[in-house]
């Protein structure tokens, strides 16, 4: 299995929040595949914008504008 940037407890507790009483190990970790396979997607996107600005650096909303991109329809600034 290869390295994991975020921890299975997290996962667990947000399957929580929405309302499951229980989770499965592979319930958690097929949450966590998936939240991390988009994840690095947003961050690519956010850096992409980043670099055509002409920054190296990357800002919040280059991340804010790469959610909203790859999520269209479902994510929106608060």
């Amino acid at each position: 299995m290869g390295s994991n940037e975020l921890s299975l407890a997290p996962i667990h507790r947000l399957i929580k929040k929405a309302g499951a009483t229980r989770a499965s190990e592979d319930a958690a970790e097929e949450l966590r595949r998936i939240l991390e396979d988009l994840g690095t997607a947003i961050a690519k996107e956010a850096l992409s914008l980043a670099q055509y600005a002409g920054r190296r650096t990357v800002r919040r909303e280059d991340v804010e504008r790469a959610a909203r991109t790859l999520l269209r329809g479902y994510y929106s600034s608060q």
